[in-house]
């Protein structure tokens, strides 16, 4: 079965209980502070980044197999990007 979607806010909706059960797991190890949208902004910059053609049971593969400290270090990097923007810009 291939499913289309016509846009990645519908991927997103498509895919959210995978990520959510992701977050939870993230949660019980002490990335408390880690949500839902910082892995999907994760795994679409980093680990789909180029991809083509991925099918959906790859992709929840890929959410529920992501490195959580790799997701931390992304969402720390992306954090220490918008202060340091800030910074600048006042």
């Amino acid at each position: 079965m291939n499913m289309q979607f016509n846009s990645v806010e519908e991927l997103f909706e498509r895919l959210k209980p995978a990520l959510i059960s992701k977050v939870y797991e993230l949660k019980h190890q002490g990335y408390r502070y880690l949500e839902v949208e910082d892995v999907w902004n994760y795994l679409k910059e980093k680990k789909w980044q180029g991809s083509t053609n991925l099918s959906l049971n790859q992709m929840v593969s890929d959410i529920f197999s992501s490195d959580n400290t790799l997701i931390d270090d992304f969402f720390k990097e992306k954090l220490n990007a918008k202060k340091r923007k800030m910074y600048f810009e006042s």
